[in-house]
């Protein structure tokens, strides 16, 4: 069946004139460019180091991926919308501190403290933390019509500020928050099984059962055909009885929320929280999105695109520092996929038009 489909095709593609096959390959290199782009560097880090490819190598990938994939499922939401939001490393950061202060065993922010609290009732302040900065963002987008980058810039800048003057709380002085609770450090960090000896951790499954649960929002259910309606044409989705401020501001919402849960699991495991934790996810997350497929001109996006920009994203991550490449050139290396992966976007929009 495979072979009378890839047959069929073919056929198609001689029928076409010169000019129509030039242009079916280069929209099919334009399509696919990143992933082209991607490709080529696997390859030039497995060349120069060949254990980039052994399995605990992979695990490594995959447990990052899932590490990073709840800020990527939030942020990619807001760029459906045409948005962006740069807040969310420093609300990861803000609840990761929050995470370490109250489920540790030496209480410097609250030294009045004696137990740590249960890890459900922390788990509920810090979703409660990320839907409040959430709620900010979206209400000034939505409402007021402000513009996503330049309110959710003030966002980024005012949670940062709280995390500094939260790590300035009780005996802390700012310092780095450790010594969790070994029944949190086991709830993130636990083996969940082994593969030819390479443990796998438990943050894997919850990231996996989080992007079954982002799937269904963003795939069946009103919530997320909203979300596509007012991204890819706001005044046609007014028309057809969309609550263009209701719509948006859910999906803010929704990803201070999973913003919270990356700091409680970012906070699980490194094993502590510091006023650094979190300062370039945002841009990570964008890229990642972007290179996934998630239009910046809004309205396209898919769950799968953004769990394949997460990886190949954390692959590039991983792979620079595996050959030993100067952290500078890295910073040098995610700006350029940004740009390019933008370009691309751009590119596929105007041959649209």
């Amino acid at each position: 069946m495979a072979d009378n489909k890839a047959t069929s095709k073919a056929q198609e593609f001689k029928a076409l004139s010169k000019k129509d096959q030039q242009r079916k390959i280069g929209d099919l290199i334009l399509n696919n460019a990143m992933y082209i782009i991607i490709a080529i560097a696997i390859i030039f880090i497995t060349v120069k180091q060949p254990k980039f490819i052994s399995l605990s190598s992979i695990v490594n990938i995959i447990s990052l991926t899932a590490a990073k994939l709840p800020i990527a499922l939030g942020i990619g939401g807001c760029i459906v919308l045409t948005g962006t939001d740069i807040s969310a490393g420093r609300v990861v950061g803000l609840a990761a501190c929050i995470s370490a202060s109250l489920l540790t065993t030496v209480f410097k922010v609250f030294p009045n403290m004696t137990s740590a609290m249960p890890i459900p009732v922390v788990l509920l302040i810090v979703l409660g933390v990320g839907a409040a900065v959430g709620f900010v963002n979206g209400f000034s987008v939505a409402k007021f019509k402000l513009h996503p980058f330049i309110v959710t810039l003030s966002t980024q800048l005012i949670t940062y500020g709280i995390i500094l003057m939260y790590l300035m709380n009780g005996v802390n002085n700012g310092q780095t928050l450790s010594g969790l609770t070994d029944s949190y450090r086991s709830l993130i960090t636990g083996t969940l099984f082994t593969i030819g000896g390479v443990a796998i951790p438990r943050y894997v499954l919850y990231a996996v059962i989080l992007t079954a649960v982002m799937w269904v929002i963003w795939n069946k259910t009103k919530i997320g055909k909203n979300m596509f309606a007012i991204g890819g044409n706001p005044e046609a989705a007014a028309v057809c009885g969309v609550n263009i401020v209701k719509g948006s501001l859910v999906i803010y919402i929704l990803a201070g929320i999973l913003y919270g849960f990356a700091g409680a699991l970012e906070a699980g495991r490194t094993g502590s929280a510091t006023n650094a934790l979190g300062a370039d996810y945002a841009l990570d997350a964008i890229a990642a999105c972007v290179v996934g497929g998630v239009s910046m001109r809004g309205g396209i996006g898919t769950i799968k695109g953004i769990v394949t920009g997460v990886i190949m994203f954390q692959i590039i991550n991983y792979g620079l520092i595996f050959i030993g490449v100067s952290p500078y050139v890295q910073y040098a290396v995610k700006g350029s996929i940004i740009l390019i992966a933008v370009a691309i976007d751009t590119q596929k929009y105007l041959k649209k038009k």
